[in-house]
């Protein structure tokens, strides 16, 4: 859907100011894939990149359009597919700049070590704000942060470091506005472990059926583990069935709904 939100999404992208310009007086909405590549091709987007700009800025107009609030909040490890809605850094990933220095020298060794002490009781400040958020603390914790940020050393990598820090503070500080995030996405991360695993052993699958089945028992199997079921059990439910197990979708989609009470409120 190409309305006032996709326009904005879109523009984030920086298109050209020729294509931005022909798409502001646009009014779109569009159920079929095939339908949508056939209207960019209409208006005469051809090249690739400009294409995927203008389908991505459509498909976040589709998600607003459906009432997906746009300060949906989304963790990531700063990869670039996931810089939308209200976009949140993990905290291990971006400790990660620090701990992946090499210090060339004794002195860059005692900066690297200098910055890496405050971190800890910083962090674990944060984790009590969690717990019993108070406006005085968040205010310290912020200006503690800026502070670290603005650390100058002999080390001229771990000054990068920091200085890309403070340029994702407002993703990294989210939890202190919202203290019912979390702080490093390692739940996602396990989620997928498995799966990883597996690959490591065994390789790929041959198939796109081999794919298929492979991804939906892994999601069937962690989305049990999620609910407290038992995979075996709901399968045999499923297959003899039985139905006395409540499916999954439902149960999905009442925690999501009630996710998103809660947000509201």
């Amino acid at each position: 859907m190409l309305n006032a939100g996709a326009l904005e999404s879109l523009a984030q992208q920086k298109p050209p100011k020729p294509l931005q310009a022909a798409l502001n007086d646009q009014q779109v909405d569009i159920d079929i894939w095939e339908e949508g590549e056939e209207w960019l091709t209409q208006q005469g987007i051809k090249r690739p990149r400009h294409r995927k700009i203008v389908t991505e800025g459509a498909l976040m107009g589709g998600l607003w359009a459906q009432g997906i609030p746009s300060d949906w909040v989304i963790m990531s490890d700063d990869a670039g597919p996931f810089n939308m809605f209200d976009p949140v850094l993990c905290w291990i990933h971006a400790e990660r700049l620090i701990n992946r220095l090499i210090p060339l020298n004794e002195g860059h060794e005692k900066a690297v070590n200098g910055v890496r002490e405050p971190i800890g009781p910083l962090y674990a400040d944060i984790k009590g704000y969690k717990i019993n958020p108070q406006p005085e603390q968040a205010q310290e914790i912020r200006a503690r942060f800026e502070e670290l940020c603005r650390t100058h050393t002999c080390y001229e990598a771990l000054n990068q470091a920091w200085k890309r820090l403070g340029n994702h503070q407002h993703e990294l500080l989210r939890v202190l506005d919202k203290p019912g995030l979390p702080l490093h996405n390692n739940l996602s991360e396990r989620a997928i472990r498995d799966y990883v695993k597996k690959r490591k052993i065994r390789g790929s699958t041959r198939s796109e059926a081999g794919r298929k089945s492979r991804d939906t028992f892994a999601s069937l199997k962690k989305t049990c583990r999620k609910h407290s079921l038992s995979f075996w059990h709901s399968l045999r439910d499923r297959i003899s069935g039985a139905a006395q197990i409540p499916r999954l979708s439902s149960k999905s989609r009442r925690i999501f709904i009630d996710s998103l009470i809660i947000e509201s409120d």
